[in-house]
């Protein structure tokens, strides 16, 4: 048995890479370049991030000018992504179809780990705290506005102009498709659009379709149907605010809310009781200070919306660690992918008259750098409109 096994490995592992290379999107257009700290030992990995440094006057002199401290912070990449994929066949099965079915189960199974990282990853929109678009409806109908209104969010929040990605849902893509600068060759400056219904490259954004961005819809609270407003003032700089509800109802950690003209994103949950005051917490921080009685503009209230991502790569991470499995314990391959960074490893373990094949994954990953990501707010399935 064991020499049997060790023969088809290679075969069964190319049929899970191959299902890789179509499936994970989001793996191929984040940040991956942690996997080197990931094959290392430990569950977090601990992700730099510069503080702010200002320009200063040169005073010559014969004493050295004050020192400068900075303070880096981290962002954590958590290796808590493991999940399996497995599928038995008995003894029988193997002998009556395991040669035409096995490749099939192969990439069944890759292809359900493939979708499950792609959504660990887009679940992570709840630390973006720009939006733009409609609640509701389906963004770029008639206009590129949307993708415009992307650029300008990311322009004011300072993220490099290149590597710059844009994952939207069917009914997202469908409509920028449509767009004459998209679809028409003598506007868009090559066939691509009319022929193969590529997007391609606009407004500085490379735009992807991923069916399972749609699966992540996002409900916000209900307790921001009505508004709030400021309890207090506050300082700029600070992450909390005393508010008002005038609703009750739920907080949800990825609420939006605008303060003059700037957004913010929810960072704890909370549960609101009629003109009762509370704390929220949020980021970024306040960009200006606030006034006893501001109003907290909240958009379309609870609507759900699909959150279409456009970011810059280093907005996400995605880290994987390759496993192995213990010596004697069965037969074990590992490969890693390279067009998703995925590792990837397939275990074949003989049971009583049957044989269990089972891929796993095992990863990371995390919204380390909020700025440089938005959001364009779309149709979730809930609505019609």
């Amino acid at each position: 048995m064991a020499n049997t096994v060790t023969n088809v490995l290679p075969k069964l592992l190319a049929q899970g890479l191959m299902a890789l290379r179509q499936n994970a999107v989001m793996s191929r257009l984040v940040n991956r370049s942690y996997d080197t700290l990931a094959a290392g030992k430990g569950a977090v990995i601990n992700v730099p991030i510069p503080s702010a440094i200002a320009a200063r006057n040169v005073t010559p002199g014969v004493t050295f000018a004050t020192n400068v401290d900075f303070a880096p912070t981290v962002a954590l990449v958590t290796l808590d992504f493991w999940k399996e994929a497995p599928f038995q066949f008995s003894d029988k099965d193997a002998a009556e179809v395991m040669e035409g079915v096995m490749p099939m189960q192969a990439s069944e199974a890759i292809k359900s780990l493939a979708n499950a990282v792609d959504e660990y990853i887009i679940s992570k929109h709840t630390g973006i705290f720009s939006t733009s678009g409609t609640a509701g409806t389906a963004p770029f109908n008639s206009s590129l506005t949307a993708a415009a209104s992307a650029r300008v969010l990311l322009n004011k929040q300072l993220a490099p102009m290149t590597d710059r990605r844009g994952v939207i849902d069917p009914d997202a893509e469908g409509n920028l498709l449509l767009n004459t600068q998209v679809l028409q060759a003598d506007q868009r400056g090559d066939a691509d659009g009319i022929i193969n219904g590529v997007i391609g490259n606009k407004l500085g954004v490379d735009w992807y379709m991923n069916q399972n961005i749609t699966n992540q819809a996002y409900t916000p609270g209900t307790a921001w149907i009505t508004g709030w407003t400021s309890d207090g003032s506050a300082q700029a700089g600070v992450s909390t605010l005393n508010v008002v509800f005038t609703n009750s109802g739920s907080v949800k950690v990825g609420d939006i809310f605008t303060l003059g003209t700037q957004q913010y994103a929810i960072t704890a949950a909370a549960t609101a009781v009629t003109a009762a005051t509370m704390a929220i917490v949020f980021y970024p921080p306040l960009k200006a200070a606030v006034a006893t009685a501001s109003v907290l503009t909240i958009g379309a209230g609870a609507t759900a919306y699909v959150p279409n991502l456009v970011f810059h790569r280093d907005a996400f991470a995605w880290a994987s660690r390759p496993l192995t499995g213990m010596a004697g314990a069965g037969e074990f391959m590992t490969a890693t992918d390279p067009v998703s960074g995925i590792a990837l490893r397939l275990e074949v373990s003989r049971q009583y008259k049957q044989t269990t094949f089972s891929y796993d994954i095992l990863g990371g990953a995390n919204l380390i750098r909020p700025e440089l990501a938005t959001k364009i707010k779309g149709r979730s399935e809930e609505h019609t409109s």
